[in-house]
């Protein structure tokens, strides 16, 4: 069956994606420009959402210089249902500002970061169904030792159970109206320090409930990340 005959709802989904990041860890370039076994990044990041049938609208948070001047296979489908804004000084002021720029027929969002380029249509679309009543953040469950260790000595202060701890993914999805509530009540200077949306929800007094997503999903942060995404990419 293809994805576009699994849904018939009308489009109504907006999506924000995080991709104002210098790229300081990966050698001072934008990482979200470089290319995954030649595809950009930020292409792969946001083409499942865009062949989704509940996508309404893409709002792509970028570094203020290439707003106006975006790489050239970007400004190719650049169109009516992808817009382009300038990201803060920290992701959820990128965030924010895709928000507010966002459609307002779009009542469901979701929030991805650029550096995720293999989320499935499968994540996409549970995260989707869920967000439409909750907030919903794919994870996966935590399998290695945890250890809390002590600042500047390096001492292990004590093993941390994993027993129902998951690491959190995204996209993470919202209904708009909790969304924009959470962001209303804590203001620009109280977000700086949240993590992502799912903590900001959670902080507000909303529920936020768990997806389980693949360990694929992965989050491109260091050169050696690169070196698995291109593993991932010819599989």
């Amino acid at each position: 069956m293809s994805p576009i005959s699994r849904s018939s709802s009308q489009p109504d989904v907006g999506v924000l994606l995080a991709a104002a990041g210098s790229g300081e860890r990966v050698g001072g370039e934008p990482k979200q420009f470089r290319e995954i076994a030649g595809v950009p990044m930020l292409l792969r990041a946001l083409r499942p959402f865009a062949q989704h049938p509940r996508v309404r609208q893409l709002v792509i948070a970028l570094p203020v210089a290439f707003v106006d001047a975006p790489p050239e296979w970007l400004e190719t489908v650049v169109s009516g249902r992808l817009r382009l804004v300038a990201g803060g000084a920290t992701r959820a002021e990128s965030v924010l500002a895709a928000l507010r720029a966002l459609d307002e027929g779009c009542s469901t969002v979701l929030i991805h970061d650029a550096a995720r380029p293999f989320v499935s249509y499968e994540t996409i679309e549970t995260v989707i169904e869920t967000a439409s009543a909750t907030g919903a953040v794919p994870c996966v469950p935590v399998s290695d030792t945890l250890k809390r260790v002590e600042e500047g000595s390096g001492r292990v202060v004590e093993t941390v159970a994993r027993d129902g701890l998951w690491r959190a993914q995204t996209p993470q999805g919202f209904p708009r109206d909790m969304l924009e509530a959470a962001y209303k009540r804590f203001g620009e200077d109280g977000i700086s320090q949240l993590t992502d949306e799912a903590a900001l929800c959670e902080a507000a007094g909303y529920t936020v409930r768990v997806v389980p997503d693949s360990g694929r999903n992965i989050k491109i942060t260091t050169p050696s990340d690169f070196l698995i995404a291109e593993v991932l990419a010819q599989r």
